[in-house]
């Protein structure tokens, strides 16, 4: 019997969450693959810890999801999708986790770079970071699209 070892790449981490609640205006990130709601919202409820409490409701950006339903199925329950045109909410994603509280995450548009999205996604769970969406996308784009400034030093700062 011929065994030839293979290597295979892990997938590339799509949701990061911080360690506790409440250290800033984010509380992680997410990349979804795709823009349809109806999609993905099902998976990323089913990847959070049980701890953070039952997904009731979210509020998303109109302009990322402009075509999102009011209602999702996800397993066991329906969501509630609420929709706002706030600029400080653009390219976020608010989870209503009942009496949990809430939590607040980047949404990384699912076309984004893998060096973006990475950077973004490690940034926007971290405790330190004190940047809204908005900016943090803005960032990234002004960071990313120069390999050689990748290569160099690794995306731009935030502190």
């Amino acid at each position: 019997m011929d065994v030839t070892a293979r290597t295979y790449r892990m997938p590339l981490p799509r949701l990061t969450l911080s360690p506790g609640a409440g250290h800033g205006p984010l509380d992680g990130a997410w990349w979804p693959r795709c823009d349809a709601l109806e999609l993905e919202l099902p998976a990323l409820v089913g990847s959070l810890d049980p701890g953070l409490g039952t997904v009731t409701r979210v509020t998303v950006d109109t302009a990322a999801w402009p075509d999102a339903p009011r209602t999702v199925l996800a397993p066991g329950h329906a969501i509630e999708v609420a929709l706002t045109d706030v600029d400080v909410e653009a390219h976020a994603i608010t989870l209503d986790c009942g009496t949990v509280g809430r939590r607040q995450l980047l949404v990384i548009p699912p076309g984004e770079s893998v060096a973006a999205a990475t950077w973004l996604l490690t940034v926007a769970a971290d405790p330190r970071n004190a940047l809204n969406a908005p900016h943090m996308l803005a960032l990234a784009e002004s960071g990313f699209d120069d390999e050689a400034d990748r290569r160099r030093d690794g995306g731009p700062g935030i502190w």
